[in-house]
């Protein structure tokens, strides 16, 4: 995957800011002229915080349409679409820090169900757990933001699915690893 510069990063920071205050207080907002690496297909994650506290995150693992439709939406689902929280408010948004997670493509994880955990690798990886026709997701990010280790970043991802600790162990259960270039506004 070809990394944004920090300027492309800033860009994408920006672009998420923008949509958020043009979706939910209505102010106007006229997309600039993009670098070419925004027109690429990529996965890409908005997460949005309020004093530290997770408000909302959607975004899209797979490269399905470009990078800043895909900002786009994911700024927007964000705000008003996650259904752990209720809609960002006009009134919230000087609270609110944006942070922009630009994803490789998932690749599964072909270890045996013995060796997943020394196949994922702590702050590098994401996981997406797949089965029993449920699957979840968690970004690289999140088990360094919670101090867990590798074992327990793997009982999570398979909870937040809304499976049983632990089946990540079942070879029908199928995982997948990603990584992802950060970008992150300064906590408000």
């Amino acid at each position: 995957m070809e990394l944004l510069t920090p300027e492309e990063g800033e860009l994408a920071l920006s672009h998420a800011r923008h949509v958020l205050h043009e979706h939910v207080a209505r102010e106007p907002y006229t997309e600039p002229e993009f670098p070419p690496v925004f027109s690429q297909k990529r996965g890409v994650f908005v997460t949005l915080t309020k004093k530290g506290d997770l408000r909302g995150c959607i975004g899209f693992p797979h490269a399905v349409m470009p990078l800043r439709d895909a900002i786009r939406e994911a700024a927007c689902s964000a705000a008003t679409g996650d259904p752990r929280f209720p809609p960002v408010t006009p009134k919230e948004l000087p609270d609110i820090s944006v942070e922009v997670t630009v994803l490789t493509e998932p690749e599964l994880l072909t270890a045996s169900p013995a060796d997943r955990p020394r196949a994922v690798i702590v702050g590098k990886h994401g996981l997406i757990v797949r089965g029993y026709g449920r699957s979840g997701l968690l970004l690289p990010q999140v088990p360094v933001e919670w101090g867990w280790n590798v074992t327990e970043f793997l009982d999570h991802t398979c909870m937040k699915a809304g499976l049983p600790r632990g089946c990540w162990q079942e070879a029908s259960v199928q995982l997948f690893t990603f990584e992802g270039q950060i970008f992150t506004e300064k906590s408000k």
